[in-house]
Formats: structure tokens, C-alpha cells, sequence
């Protein structure tokens, strides 16, 4: 038979003849506690008020959370799904790791859909095919037998219902130009890229149209915090699809979304677009800092700065603020600047270990993007007027005209003014 559990007991031990009146030092407590011993919720004992009171809480707490359980089922029940069983052909173009991890993504969604891959590498076309894996990006990975990869960009895009562009923003237009008579002037592009192109300042939202020689080119943004390995382990993952096209952002949201992938809509697509290039030049701050050990007060100082600087520079470009704090905003800012697997921090941790910027994206297999984009941000800012001091000292740190340890003088002296 289970031994009786008795709960943990406090003694108090008064000195004085009346202890409703006495001082902080006139009183001893010894408390005897039961180590690993719980007593369940319905078991304490106590006043009959208190009781009553937190039974109450537990009660409100069931009915809220039973009344969101059944508007989700309800919300879902009526969820559409006549664009997925309309689509028979996906192509992604790149075969990069997010390009990869999408293409896995949409191949697993239906049965059938067939998802072309145009990659550049005939090795990685090969391995896509006959070992269904991408031996430079996920080797141990397998990939669904209907994602199919080609180098031929004609046959890649032939009778495409969607199109995921995967290709780093600095080379976007060079390659969309050249495969330009080849894409459907109806053609939904979704834009996995994110960055500014460094000379011309431009979004992909500005790039793809241009490059593709369309104006009309429905175009949609996808962003939020998602590193392509955890996609491809299918861990739970939130993202933002947006377009000034409401019916066509909620298509592609039917199109991606899944049980571990939670799609929203936005239709700021300048907010999405920005807050997914500055996060990457923050992220290189992020990592300066780990890199040199200033430790955690300096990272949060730091990181909050730079929220606030892409929050002032994306308003400024026309962006909501609230897009900024959303899942696209400070989602992926959190991801990109807490989180080792973040290429662009990466980058920022051995700067401010003492490398040099060259040593470091020769040994890269893969483009950080914030790189670039820190020159084309402090463009925007001189554009629009903004004062950035956490993302302008990137900008110099990657132009060798400062040092991480220079930089951090300089912003730590900074006139001490109101938040704002």
C-alpha cells in the first residue's frame, strides 16, 4: 500500500507576546520540505476562499482554451483546398538549402505533384535524381520521388502553376533575364530571397518584375523565421506570404500550409521585404558581439537598437510597424541573431573573433546576404533620412574602415537622447 503523502509544513517560531506587531528580525522561519513531493491541485488546504478562487482560474482556463480548440477545428473544416488539388506542377528555382527544404516541403503536400528543381550543377541534378538527395546541401536528407531536377530551364518552367524563386538576390537579375522567354507572363513568382540589391537599392519585388520584362508578374513574398534544416526535419515552423494581391497571397497560403507549417498573409510587402533584408545585417552585429565576448546585456542592447532602426527606416519606405513586430519582423530578427545556425551571424561571430572578411566567405559554401545588403542599407538611409548607427558600423566593419572594437566605442558614446 502507497504511504500517505503529507504536505510540506511550515513553522513559525514568534518573539514576542504579540506577533501581528512584530519587526523583520523577530521572526524565525524553518520550513521542512519533501523533496520530488507535489500535492495535487485538489488536495491543498487552505482558506475556503483561496480554494474557490483558484479551482475558478483552473475553470476559466479549460473554457478558454476548449473555445479556441473548437474555432480552430472550425476554421479549419472550412478551409479551402481547391488550389492544392488544382496544382500539378511546382517549379523552384535554385537548389540551395531553403530552395531544397521548400521543394521537399510542396512535394509532400499531395501525391502526384510533380515539383521541378532547376539547379545549375549537373552533379547536384544527378544526385536529385538517382539518390533522390542533395549531396551538397542535405546529403543525409531524402528527398520525396517527385521532386524531379533539371538544367533545363525551358523544361523546368513548361505548364508551371507556381514558382518559388530561390536564387540570392545579387544574382537575381542576371539569372531571370536569362531565362525570361521562358516563364508565363500569368506565372505566380514567390520570392524565398531575401536582401537588397546592392547598386540599384531594389527589392525583389522591384527586380523580378523588371528582370522578367512584366510589370504584371503576380508576385509574392515569403518570409518569417525558418532555417531550412528544421524545415526539412519538419519541426514546427510559421511564415508570412505577401502580395498586394489579397486572393493571390491566400492561394499560395493554401498552397505551402501544412500541419507543421503555419502559413499567414500580410499585404505589406515593402514591410515584409525590408525587415527580411535588415535582419541580416543585424544578425552580422549580433554575432560581432558574441564574437568578441561583451556578453548578454550588450547583446539585448544591441539587438533592440537594431529592431528599432529597421522599424524607422521600413516606416519611412512606407512599411506598417506593425509588420515590423510581427513574424517576418522580429521572428526572424530573434531566429537570425540568436541562433548558431544563422550564416549571417556566423559571419558576424568570426569578424569579431579577429578574421577577415575575405577569409571568411572563402571558406562559405553558401551566400550571406547581409553582406551586400549593408551597403544598399545605408543607402536607404541616406535616401530617406535615417540615422542607423548599429547597421552603418556593419557597413564600415565589412568595408575595412572599422574595427569591431572601434565600433563598439563609437556607438557606446553615442549622445544619450530619448528613446524613441
Amino acid at each position: 500500500m502507497a504511504a500517505s503523502v503529507q504536505p510540506a509544513c511550515l513553522d513559525l517560531h514568534f518573539s514576542g507576546k504579540h506577533p501581528p506587531l512584530l519587526k523583520h528580525n523577530s521572526i524565525s522561519v524553518r520550513c521542512v520540505s519533501s523533496p520530488n513531493i507535489i500535492p495535487e491541485a485538489d488536495s491543498i488546504t487552505g482558506p475556503p476562499d483561496i480554494i474557490n478562487t483558484s479551482r475558478d482560474q483552473r475553470k476559466v482556463v479549460r473554457i478558454a482554451w476548449e473555445k479556441l480548440v473548437r474555432w480552430s477545428r472550425s476554421w479549419r473544416a472550412k478551409a479551402k483546398t481547391d488550389v492544392l488539388e488544382r496544382t500539378r506542377k511546382v517549379v523552384v528555382l535554385g537548389g540551395g538549402s531553403f530552395g531544397t527544404a521548400m521543394a521537399a516541403h510542396v512535394a509532400k503536400r499531395k501525391e502526384g505533384l510533380e515539383v521541378n528543381m532547376l539547379v545549375r550543377g549537373s552533379f547536384v541534378c544527378q544526385s536529385i535524381n538517382e539518390n533522390h538527395h542533395n549531396c551538397k546541401y542535405f546529403p543525409e536528407h531524402k528527398l520525396p520521388e517527385n521532386v524531379i531536377a533539371t538544367t533545363d530551364a525551358k523544361a523546368a518552367l513548361l505548364d508551371a502553376d507556381y514558382c518559388l524563386h530561390a536564387v540570392p538576390v545579387q544574382f537575381s537579375s542576371s539569372f531571370l533575364e536569362g531565362i525570361s522567354e521562358y516563364v508565363d507572363p500569368g506565372l505566380p513568382i514567390i520570392s524565398l530571397s531575401k536582401g537588397l540589391e546592392l547598386n540599384t537599392l531594389r527589392m525583389m519585388s522591384q527586380i523580378i518584375p523588371t528582370a522578367l520584362k512584366n510589370p504584371r508578374q503576380p508576385f509574392v513574398a515569403l518570409s518569417g523565421p525558418s532555417f531550412a534544416l528544421e524545415l526539412m526535419n519538419n519541426l514546427p515552423t510559421a511564415m508570412v506570404v505577401a502580395s498586394k494581391d489579397k486572393k493571390l497571397a491566400n492561394a499560395v497560403q493554401q498552397l505551402l500550409a501544412s500541419s507543421y507549417l503555419r502559413i499567414n498573409t500580410s499585404s505589406d510587402v515593402t514591410g515584409v521585404e525590408i525587415a527580411g533584408a535588415l535582419k541580416n545585417v543585424l544578425a552580422i552585429a549580433a554575432g560581432i558581439v558574441d564574437g568578441m565576448n561583451l556578453g548578454n546585456n550588450s547583446m539585448a542592447a544591441l539587438v533592440s537598437q537594431g529592431c528599432s532602426e529597421i522599424r524607422w527606416l521600413a516606416t519611412k519606405m512606407g512599411a506598417k510597424p506593425t509588420t515590423i513586430t510581427g513574424l517576418s519582423g522580429t521572428g526572424d530578427i530573434m531566429l537570425t541573431c540568436f541562433v548558431n545556425l544563422s550564416r549571417n551571424r556566423t559571419v558576424g561571430v568570426r569578424l569579431g573573433s579577429g578574421e577577415t572578411l575575405d577569409d571568411i566567405l572563402s571558406s562559405m559554401n553558401q551566400v550571406a546576404e547581409g553582406v551586400a545588403t549593408a551597403g544598399a542599407v545605408i543607402a536607404l538611409a541616406q535616401k530617406y533620412n535615417v540615422k542607423l548607427p548599429v547597421l552603418t558600423a556593419v557597413a564600415k566593419i565589412i568595408d575595412n574602415e572599422l574595427t569591431p572594437t572601434k565600433a563598439v566605442l563609437e556607438l557606446m558614446n553615442l549622445p544619450q537622447i530619448e528613446e524613441v
